[in-house]
């Protein structure tokens, strides 16, 4: 079972360019920034996104009644509703993003527009790039688009993701047919379900097997090449996955007071109490963290031992390596991060909480005032009016957008440890 959680959880103008190096404990961050430009009138901040590559934006902006995508400064064409999601393909090259005319709905894939339906869900891209689709409306049927293409009919289909295998030959999807609701796959139904559980239909790493849970009456369990495992009372959202060879498969179930973990349909050692967030396994599948709540506080309880108590507690991680863990806890009108049992400083808010891929620092994104940092190891970044998906490229430096003054930045972060 060891590195199963591992898949468990988790152009430019260049006109400033400015570098400052903020030497603090334990950590020196050499900040660069490179401006992308002036934000448009109409800007919507909620919509600002970034490639992965990090060498593109895309945002929304409201103009003449209209909301128009700009994609690296560049406005396109106007429409009665643009959608913020982000509308960037793995590999960066490619957009496709939903927009609504009058009645009708429409996906535009690099600039192309499709065809228009009554509705429209979100577009998704396969791994690979390569590939569109997304789930589509017309009278009272829905069907699925790949590349231009419908497909067979249904009396509903989800508006959660479709999913693509990993070597993107495969689809996935839920869809209804009467009263009874199943998982579709490579175009074929599968067996009808009461309900499929919302969270992820899982291909395995090999992309030839696949997994999902389901609700038949009262009970709960896992499908997994088709076949039921055992029932039931409950099955934890989101924990569902392929051992990284695609032999073994394993989630978190519930029966009665007791949760446990079953790999290849064997339940493993039972444990007790209240969880109030799905349990979180380290990545080498050794350590387990879930949250419990007494006297209306809650505690992190990592391998059987609490934390101290808080008002509220959220975004546990492990690191990459399992030995450190880190979540945020709120403390009265404030937020902080505990990182390995050690409170740090306190913020109006916290998010986007992330180890390095060496396990050494975590990062998170902290409100100060009206204004945002980025948080390494206790120390911080420069201020900003909005700072938007902080990651990690490597080890020792970080990308992200931010915002001061109506104008966009590229930021990269370098962390470099002191003695």
């Amino acid at each position: 079972m060891h590195n199963l959680i591992s898949y468990l959880r988790l152009a430019l103008v260049a006109s400033c360019l400015c570098c400052a190096a903020l030497a603090m404990a334990g950590v020196t961050l050499t900040v660069q920034e490179r401006s992308l430009g002036k934000m448009l009138p109409g800007f919507s901040p909620e919509s600002l996104t970034i490639s992965p590559d990090g060498q593109h934006t895309a945002y929304v902006v409201a103009q003449g009644g209209k909301e128009c995508l700009v994609l690296d400064g560049k406005v396109g064409t106007a429409y009665d509703i643009t959608s913020d999601a982000n509308p960037f393909s793995p590999d960066s090259q490619h957009v496709a993003y939903k927009v609504s005319q009058g009645n009708k709905q429409l996906v535009i894939v690099d600039g192309k527009p499709g065809t228009a339906y009554d509705k429209t869900n979100l577009p998704f891209f396969s791994p690979d790039s390569k590939r569109v689709a997304y789930a589509a409306k017309q009278g009272k049927n829905w069907f699925i688009v790949m590349d231009g293409k419908t497909g067979t009919a249904y009396d509903e289909i989800t508006d959660s993701p479709v999913y693509f295998s990993a070597d993107s030959q495969r689809l996935a999807y839920v869809a209804r047919q009467g009263d009874k609701w199943f998982v579709v796959v490579d175009g074929k139904p599968g067996t009808g379900y009461d309900s499929i559980v919302q969270g992820p239909l899982i291909f395995s790493p090999d992309s030839k097997r696949m997994a999902y849970a389901v609700k038949q009456a009262d009970k709960w369990f896992v499908v997994v090449d088709g076949k039921p495992d055992a029932n039931y009372v409950g099955i934890q959202q989101g924990t569902l996955i392929f051992s990284p060879d695609s032999k073994n498969v394993s989630y978190v179930a519930i029966l009665g007071n007791k949760w446990f973990v079953v790999t290849d349909g064997k339940p493993g050692p039972s444990h007790d109490g209240r969880v109030e967030n799905d349990p979180v396994f380290s990545p080498n599948f050794q350590r387990v963290a879930s949250t419990a709540i007494q006297n209306n506080k809650w505690h992190l309880v990592v391998d059987g031992k609490p934390d101290p108590a808080y008002d509220e507690t959220g975004g546990f991680i492990f690191s990459p390596d399992s030995q450190h863990t880190a979540y945020m806890a709120k403390q009265g009108e404030k937020w902080l991060v505990v990182v390995d049992g050690k409170p740090g400083t306190t913020y109006n808010w916290i998010s986007n909480l992330i180890h390095s891929p060496d396990s050494k620092n975590v990062a998170y994104r902290a409100q100060q005032g009206n204004k945002w940092l980025i948080v390494v190891n206790g120390n911080f970044s420069p201020a900003y009016d909005d700072i938007i998906t902080p990651v990690f490229d490597n080890t020792t430096t970080m990308h992200m957008l931010a915002v001061r003054k109506n104008t966009i930045y590229r930021v990269e972060l370098t962390i470099t440890e002191t003695k």
